[in-house]
């Protein structure tokens, strides 16, 4: 995986390898048609599939499930969409190519996506921390009138955001950046081993599926292990008034210095992340397949 990764510094072009055209095979225009609808579909599908487990025996398993589901879909879609609009707007206005545009793109559609669905990412955490036989909230309305009557109204719902923007521009943009690069150089030094032709398009080479799954694993253990101080910050802010020390983690550089303070790197701002590659490798290595395949069922090569 290190050597993957690695290698990723030396990819030329963003742009699958081109294959001889194809008898038959229609013009650019006919496939331009609802294009940002198809790709907006193409990443909520994907989102479906990434029901993440919670914690506290088999049903504690999907505390928050159900905030997270109604999440996921537009979190996805919106991420990917935007990833696509930000890569060509990066490309054709400001002129920038190669590795830069997709770390850029990355990290502008993870923060967009974090902006237009933290809400339900704030109610999902409250709901999977609660304790059995000690529930603050009994499903998400309640928590969504909960947090809005107790906590300073709408503005309730955004605490924590700055540092899960922090943390999501990197881990997005790292996260674009790492498989967008170990695609380009698979299908440009192994396009026989590695690729084969997309199936909405002859024309375009694509990933093979398991060597998908593979390099989407590693795009997201690398980009997790950048982002997690961040995330460990996000959650203890948006927990806020359920935990007994919230009044020293009021901001972000507050809840950091807390953590760091008490618990140090590895147990504290690095606490579980171990147990998180469980979760983020299959997670991010289903999501890039999943979108890669919807793109040829969309029609978006």
């Amino acid at each position: 995986m290190v050597a993957m990764a690695a290698a990723a510094a030396l990819a030329a072009a963003d742009p699958p390898p081109a294959m001889p055209p194809a008898a038959g095979a229609g013009g650019p225009a006919a496939r331009r048609d609802f294009y940002w609808l198809r790709s907006f579909l193409a990443g909520g599908v994907f989102s479906a599939l990434r029901a993440v487990p919670q914690k506290e025996g088999y049903l504690g398993l999907y505390k928050g499930n159900g905030a997270m589901m109604i999440r996921i879909f537009p979190y996805g879609a919106i991420q990917f969409m935007a990833f696509e609009h930000y890569k060509t707007l990066i490309t054709t206005k400001l002129g920038v190519s190669g590795h830069v545009h997709r770390l850029m793109a990355g990290s502008m559609a993870g923060m967009t996506a974090v902006i237009c669905t933290y809400p339900l990412d704030m109610v999902r955490v409250r709901l999977a921390f609660q304790v059995k036989g000690e529930h603050t909230y009994t499903g998400i309305i309640h928590a969504f009138k909960t947090i809005y009557a107790k906590e300073g109204g709408f503005l309730g719902f955004y605490r924590g955001l700055m540092p899960t923007i922090l943390g999501m521009a990197p881990y997005a943009g790292v996260s674009f950046f790492t498989f967008g690069t170990l695609k380009s150089v698979g299908l440009s030094y192994a396009p026989t081993l590695l690729g084969r032709p997309s199936s909405d398009n002859p024309n375009v080479l694509v990933l093979k599926t398991h060597i998908n799954l593979l390099c989407g694993g590693v795009a997201g253990a690398i980009a997790q292990t950048i982002s997690y101080p961040f995330d460990v910050t996000r959650r203890r802010m948006q927990l806020g008034t359920v935990l007994p020390e919230f009044e020293k983690c009021l901001t972000m550089r507050e809840t950091m210095k807390y953590v760091y303070g008490h618990h140090g790197i590895r147990k504290g701002l690095y606490r579980g992340l171990s147990l998180n590659y469980i979760r983020c490798i299959p997670s991010q290595a289903v999501a890039f397949t999943t979108y890669e395949l919807m793109k040829q069922f969309f029609h978006l090569n």
